[in-house]
């Protein structure tokens, strides 16, 4: 599952009139994704790790041994990157928790229900992360 697509069971959050940020209708909504998001991970990970046991075989030919490493390495890294999303996840879980969770952790704005619908594991508002990006830009050349 690409890292920032909503599962299609869940509808974007509409909220009502007057309702107040991260009140606990939009806590629920969020805590469910993340916990939805987060399973399905880990069905993939487990799934991949028993995929590759079952087909561990050493070929034979040099070419298809290269071709089976080359496509066993990419796997590896793509299921290290969801298992440093999963971490995300439940540090985001934790701020659900401790009612943090939607604030940005730089200047404390609130961080915006698209922002979070888009990317459920931000924690900085759209404005610190630009900002974060063009300074790390400038740090790179």
């Amino acid at each position: 599952m690409p890292v920032d697509t909503l599962p299609k069971r869940f509808a974007p959050y509409v909220p009502t009139n007057g309702e107040d940020y991260m009140c606990e209708r939009q806590l629920t909504h969020f805590r469910d994704m993340l916990r939805s998001i987060r399973s399905e991970m880990a069905a993939d990970i487990d799934r991949t790790v028993h995929t590759m046991q079952d087909e561990a075989v050493s070929l034979a030919d040099p070419n298809d041994r290269a071709s089976q490493e080359s496509d066993i390495a990419l796997e590896l890294r793509n299921r290290d990157r969801e298992r440093r999303l999963i971490k995300k996840i439940d540090e985001a879980l934790t701020r659900i928790e401790s009612k943090e969770y939607g604030y940005c952790d730089a200047c404390g704005v609130e961080i915006g229900l698209k922002r979070l619908e888009a990317r459920p594991t931000a924690t900085l508002c759209i404005d610190c992360k630009t900002l974060e990006e063009i300074r790390e830009r400038q740090l790179a050349k």
